[in-house]
């Protein structure tokens, strides 16, 4: 078992912290673990991480991760969030 460091920690709770039925975008999540302007980071943690609801996480722009939209959309959807395409519809 591979030992989670201090930033996979920090993204793993962050992550965790994301209401069900909310979504935030990477460079969300990435001001919520301590490192703003590191999106790219957040996305490598991701593929790292076990067990968090890492589809609340997409684009900055909403859009959802090309290679897992489907299932991004799919899970999205069963906890009331509006996807549109793929892309999530900001709540008014």
């Amino acid at each position: 078992m591979t030992t989670k460091t201090p930033w996979l920690l920090a993204v793993e709770r962050a992550v965790k912290a994301i209401p069900k039925g909310q979504t935030a975008s990477y460079s969300r999540v990435a001001l919520m673990a301590g490192k703003p302007g590191a999106a790219r980071a957040v996305v490598r943690a991701l593929h790292s991480l076990k067990d968090i609801p890492w589809w609340r996480v997409h684009r900055s722009d909403g859009t959802l991760a090309p290679q897992v939209a489907v299932q991004q959309a799919k899970k999205l959807k069963a906890e009331g969030v509006v996807v549109e395409g793929r892309r999530v519809k900001p709540k008014k």
